[in-house]
């Protein structure tokens, strides 16, 4: 496995205009006000150009999913074809919708076109995306288990695939896609196929799968397993009963935030604290896998638009989801998994933005939060508890929510996207204000059911 002997030094600019990438692109870039590349771009992009193989660690907000796209967009926008050319798989629904999203932006200028391929939809969905990948859809995003029923009934020619990418590849190998890629894998043409692999983590198991399938690729490794340095961490130690009224005492505090994500390690938590806080005033909803699709994509709109300031969430929206502007993440509860942390807060702070990360520590979490800590290699602040909270005693609820609502309520408590300066030829570099340059682009249009054409629409600039 080759290291990329011209690995970027992330203290480099490196502008989209410097790289081999056709006007096409440069143009929509330009109008989307993307100007600079992130260094999972600036390392990535050159290679995947050349048609080698790529394995890239990084984690979610450095603007990987534009680092697989674009290198694709150019070759199809060289060599239009209408046969299936690229594969994308991603590990969930949500994120198959965000890379649609981000294509649609990429595409504008070019003749592309593409289908999303998932579940969870009405019943003609299976139907629309038969006819797609049967005429031929140039990209296809898919989950894998979907597309695995697709291909199971025989009529997708897979004969002209020269490109597959595997994002969050470690998310699939744990939700127990790893037979379903391989079968993917074993019926693409191996002589022409490039494989560009995306995880935001590398445990043993990622590499010796990697090894498995890619040939000879490029070795990228962004901040593997670190938050983004704009994360503003902080933690409280607070047992369990009062983790409510604290979250209460924290959200006076925010009021001007647009944008407060809220994770609970279970579901009844999620609905128990949902309800309480609706309960006080605030615009509160949940998100979690007991809602129907449908309502977990408009949910996840209003939170977007900003209609909706508070979600609260179980680790369905940890990894991949990326929506602008998130203000705030907390912690509820602390993850089981270190990494799990990771991508959680990654949520904010995305590419140069900066972001709040707050963590609620029971007695029980304490060895769990100290794991965390030795994996982002620092000592996150602790915040001294507020007075009512720190000398009240226990409740007698017997719910997550309930047990908020004891002595400790009573006792006093009142309650990199660049912009201005465009493509270097000929445009100045120097105006503007950054802008987050990240996993996803576009609007809150529901993925497409039918191939789309790019150019019907102006790029989106949020």
């Amino acid at each position: 496995m080759e290291n990329n002997p011209d690995q970027t030094p992330e203290e480099e600019v490196v502008y989209f205009d410097e790289l081999d990438l056709v006007d096409e692109l440069l143009d929509a870039l330009d109008d989307m006000g993307f100007d600079k590349c992130t260094p999972i771009q600036a390392q990535a992009i050159p290679p995947s150009l050349e048609g080698r193989d790529v394995l890239a660690v990084a984690q979610t907000g450095t603007g990987k999913t534009a680092a697989f796209l674009l290198p694709i967009l150019d070759k199809l926008t060289r060599e239009p074809v209408k046969k299936v050319n690229t594969i994308i798989l991603e590990p969930t629904r949500e994120l198959a919708m965000q890379v649609d999203r981000q294509l649609e932006g990429f595409s504008f200028y070019t003749p592309a076109s593409s289908i999303a391929i998932y579940g969870g939809r009405d019943g003609h969905s299976m139907e629309r995306e038969k006819n797609a990948l049967k005429t031929g859809a140039p990209l296809v995003v898919a989950t894998p288990g979907r597309l695995i029923a697709h291909l199971d009934l025989g009529y997708a020619d897979l004969s002209g695939v020269r490109h597959l990418v595997l994002d969050e590849a470690d998310r699939m190998l744990d939700m127990g896609f790893v037979n379903d890629m391989i079968k993917i894998i074993d019926l693409l043409p191996k002589d022409k196929l490039q494989i560009l692999f995306y995880s935001a983590t590398m445990p043993n198991k990622i590499r010796k799968f990697s090894r498995e399938i890619l040939k000879n690729p490029v070795e990228i490794s962004i901040a593997i397993s670190k938050p983004a340095e704009k994360i503003d961490q902080k933690a409280f130690d607070v047992a369990d009963w009062a983790k409510i009224s604290l979250i209460e005492h924290i959200l006076k505090d925010k009021k001007d935030l647009e944008r407060i994500l809220i994770f609970c390690g279970r579901k009844k938590t999620v609905r128990d604290l949902t309800r309480r806080l609706q309960r006080k005033g605030h615009k509160a909803e949940s998100v979690s896998s007991d809602l129907e699709q449908s309502e977990r994509e408009q949910r996840l709109s209003d939170f977007r638009s900003g209609k909706i300031p508070i979600v609260i969430a179980t680790d369905v929206l940890s990894r991949g989801i990326h929506i602008d502007g998130i203000d705030l993440v907390i912690n509820f509860d602390v993850p089981g998994d270190a990494e799990d942390y990771v991508h959680r807060i990654g949520r904010t702070a995305r590419a140069s933005a900066e972001g709040e990360a707050i963590t609620l520590i029971s007695k029980e979490d304490r060895q769990r939060f100290k794991r965390i800590e030795e994996l982002v290699e620092m000592k996150v602040r602790r915040i001294p508890l507020p007075d009512e909270l720190n000398d009240a005693e226990p409740g007698s609820g017997s719910s997550d929510a309930d047990r908020g609502r004891g002595r400790g309520r009573s006792k006093g408590r009142s309650g990199g996207k660049s912009g201005g300066g465009g493509r270097g030829r000929g445009r100045g570099r120097s105006g503007g204000q950054p802008r987050n340059q990240s996993d996803s682009a576009g609007g809150d249009r529901p993925a497409g059911d039918a191939p789309k054409k790019f150019g019907r629409r102006k790029p989106r600039r949020d």
